[in-house]
């Protein structure tokens, strides 16, 4: 098959989607099928063979989310010059709009990965993000209360339609997991929707043990507990509830451990300020970004892995540190509730300091519980493998290839 990928963004940038993207095309160009993929121009990327670079525009979401240029002549002039069997796109928004108007000119089918919960993300537009800050500020509750749900929920409600339209006029959609699944059901997708996660290649179970003894003589100390969390510094990510969490843990516990942040964003400096409020200066390390194939050795390093995002579809970093042996302590949310799984490779609380904070005793104080943990999660990784992933991916699209040839419509499930 020849398949088409579309995407709002991909390498450099540092995300869930780049590399979900990336490792499907690889492991379906494995077994034989050309892919390419379609993904803006960021001006420091390397060019790939099979990568198709468009135009996007100067401005910037808050400063550093690229705006694809929908427009670029070049989408267009590519799928006339190759003949496309199916077209893989992964936003509903730009170039999910590119996609449907693909789909009628060239008479192929879409297929959609639902990979983001884009009502946690409407801080980056700036009408929402004024009028949310505004409101924080109102000390008259009716009124904030109004701002907030005529306009934030407003359009929080807007996106959930969009995103309800859009899935019903693609031919089969992807969850990354049951949760997901179960929310776009809840929300008025009928359109097939089938689970397909992202996966893990063979290399994110290995690690350079010289590295992984380096990294951690070097940031434990004298300490006793390594953490780390791998996240973009922004909002939706919620690092503010784990160095709450971990305020709580040194009062109770003392001045034992460090906790790595890796990765970066626009709330960095807000994020410092806020360690050394809570008197965790020389415990919380802004690592910054580190190259994606660098960080399974900060996982090997580390004794626990802390995550309190609610915006997941699958959360990615946890498998990747899971496959490391990490045991997780995270909130509920979608798609974290699929790979963590309680008691046995990590522990899940509600939205409560106090509540997280004890499990990550829990397993600390309990060395038998914790070695069980990291082998468990070691075994719910490999549940993860990318060349797995992509068969089941194959199989959907033959499935679906056969069924619009006969123009009937998708509804057998493949076994």
């Amino acid at each position: 098959m020849r398949i088409a990928m579309l995407t709002n963004n991909y390498k450099p940038f540092v995300g869930g989607v780049p590399i979900s993207i990336e490792r499907l095309a690889n492991a379906l160009r494995e077994l034989g099928h050309e892919v390419y993929v379609f993904a803006p121009r960021y001006g420091n990327e390397e060019e790939e063979p099979f990568v198709i670079r468009y135009r996007s525009r100067k401005k910037k979401l808050k400063g550093e989310i690229t705006v694809p240029n929908i427009f670029d002549s070049v989408i267009k002039d590519k799928f006339s010059d190759l003949s496309f069997d199916i077209l893989h796109v992964h936003h509903p928004m730009l170039v999910g709009y590119v996609a449907q108007y693909l789909k009628i000119k060239h008479n192929i089918p879409v297929v959609f990965t639902y990979h983001t919960r884009y009502e946690h993300y409407l801080h980056y537009l700036k009408p929402y993000d004024v009028v949310e800050r505004h409101s924080n500020r109102v000390k008259n509750h009716i009124i904030r209360s109004l701002e907030k749900k005529v306009v934030c929920r407003g359009m929080e409600n807007f996106v959930t339609f969009h995103n309800r339209v859009f899935t019903n006029h693609c031919d089969l959609v992807f969850a990354p997991s049951s949760s997901i699944r179960d929310f776009l059901k809840e929300q008025g997708t009928i359109t097939e929707v089938k689970i397909i996660p992202t996966g893990l290649v063979k290399e994110d179970f290995e690690c350079d043990h010289n590295k992984v003894k380096s990294i951690r003589d070097q940031y434990l100390g004298e300490r006793d507990y390594l953490f780390c969390t791998v996240s973009r510094l922004e909002k939706e990510k919620n690092i503010p509830f784990l160095l709450k969490g971990l305020e709580r843990f040194k009062a109770r516990k003392g001045d034992c451990f460090r906790f790595l942040i890796i990765g970066d964003g626009s709330l960095r400096s807000e994020l410092m300020e806020e360690a050394e409020r809570l008197g965790l200066k020389d415990n919380v390390v802004f690592c910054g970004r580190i190259d994606h194939d660098k960080i399974r050795n900060y996982y090997g390093a580390c004794d626990l892995f802390l995550f309190a995002s609610q915006s997941e579809t699958q959360g990615i970093v946890l498998l990747e540190a899971m496959a490391q042996g990490l045991p997780v302590v995270s909130v509920n949310a979608s798609g974290v509730c699929d790979v963590v799984k309680e008691g046995i490779n990590g522990y899940i609380t509600e939205m409560d300091v106090d509540l997280w904070e004890q499990r990550v005793e829990q397993i600390m104080d309990n060395q038998h519980t914790w070695k069980q943990m990291k082998n468990n999660a070691v075994v719910e990784a490999r549940n993860y493998l990318s060349s797995n992933i992509a068969k089941r991916v194959e199989g959907y699209y033959k499935d679906l290839l056969r069924y619009k040839s006969e123009e009937g419509v998708y509804e057998k499930d493949i076994v």
